[in-house]
């Protein structure tokens, strides 16, 4: 039985306040990075729309906030033009609607939002490509062969869509992703790839890009943080040992590249002299990652992965933390969405302060995860 830290109660006291406070300004709107204190939001086809809603969820889950309720659900509502149009949507498909529909779904058992769910997953399956069995990562024709190390969090769409309706294809496709990333993505050391580009014809692996890392050959850590909870996931749906051990792997990689602090720097593998810029928003999702596999083992392991996903969260909690400040919006200070680009550098990220609740409500025990 996993035993509540002290500071966890106060951590999730403090996340119910400030969700409630800074949800009389967003409302049902969709935040993606903090600006001067401000929460900046984007369209409902922003690949970051479900993650707004799903901290509401979270919190009304505990609250029963009806407020909070109404702002998620209008938040679901708004994204029904999107699922008639596949050219507004992409691989980010698991993300907007598995936090949206799938999580107002398993909490309340609301018919409509199985169907957009399912509705998405029908989106996400058409994207996969049967030749290289990877599923497409953005739309335009010269990145019809991208696949990115992202994806992997998508994927329990495809796999919930499989349980609840009993049709295995959606789960093949998943399975067939999954699969291609161990084998295209993964390095020897755990480490991974971001962005790997196929011929789109023939399935043939053409390039692997740095994207959003210092380089190709680089580790950017939040690409890092989606395998270590992507592949855990994929577990947690097939039973298939390869992606436990994968898991594992890029686990011990992530955690022997930390810093002091516990919180990862934007990538491990940047030169001496070039920025170390922090990206809190990798350590959330790395420690939800850890603690669902501290879940999937036993003993001394499974105590080591709780472990260190507490020791990440308690580091955000207490170091990076906005708790008090009326001046910020954000929950978790100094993430990094795209250093290369400069783009949303060292701010709050609406993803970051996702995973922090999550990982902050799994710590207090709830079980049931929204993916």
């Amino acid at each position: 039985m996993m035993i509540q830290p002290d500071w966890v109660q106060e951590a999730w006291d403090q996340t119910k306040a400030k969700v409630k406070r800074i949800s009389r300004r967003i409302g049902d709107g969709f935040p993606h990075a903090s600006v001067n204190g401000e929460y900046q939001l984007e369209q409902p086809s922003w690949w970051t729309a479900g993650f707004w809603p799903g901290i509401l969820w979270l919190v009304y889950r505990d609250t029963k906030d009806n407020d909070l309720k109404e702002a998620a659900e209008s938040c679901e509502r708004q994204l029904d033009a999107l699922l008639t149009d596949s050219e507004m949507v992409d691989h980010d498909i698991g993300f907007m609607w598995t936090l949206t529909s799938g999580a107002r779904y398993k909490l309340l058992g609301s018919e409509d939002s199985k169907k957009r769910a399912l509705l998405a997953a029908n989106l996400l399956a058409a994207r996969f490509n049967i030749q290289g069995n990877y599923i497409r990562a953005w739309n335009g024709e010269h990145m019809a062969g991208w696949a990115i190390i992202d994806c992997l969090m998508n994927l329990p769409l495809l796999y919930w869509a499989s349980s609840v309706t009993g049709d295995p294809r959606y789960k093949h496709i998943a399975v067939k992703h999954a699969d291609t990333v161990l084998q295209q993505f993964y390095r020897p050391d755990g480490s991974v790839a971001h962005i790997i580009v196929f011929d789109p014809e023939t399935g043939e692996k053409l390039e692997v890009k740095g994207g959003q890392g210092y380089s190709p050959e680089s580790a950017w850590s939040r690409g890092t943080a989606w395998a270590i909870y992507g592949m855990s996931l994929s577990y947690h749906y097939t039973g298939n040992q390869h992606y436990l051990d994968a898991a594992k792997r890029t686990a011990h990689f992530f955690l022997a590249n930390l810093p002091e602090d516990q919180v990862p720097t934007w990538d491990f593998r940047t030169p001496q002299g070039k920025s170390s810029v922090r990206d809190s928003s990798a350590g959330a999702c790395a420690a939800c990652g850890l603690l669902l596999l501290a879940d999937q083992v036993d003993g001394l392991e499974a105590e080591m992965y709780l472990k260190s996903g507490e020791k990440i969260l308690h580091s955000l909690y207490m170091n990076y933390g906005a708790w008090d400040s009326e001046a910020e919006e954000g929950l978790i200070l100094h993430g990094t969405s795209h250093f290369p680009e400069q783009k949303n550098v060292d701010v709050p990220l609406i993803y970051g302060d996702y995973y922090f609740v999550e990982g902050i409500s799994i710590l207090k025990g709830v079980k049931e995860r929204f993916w």
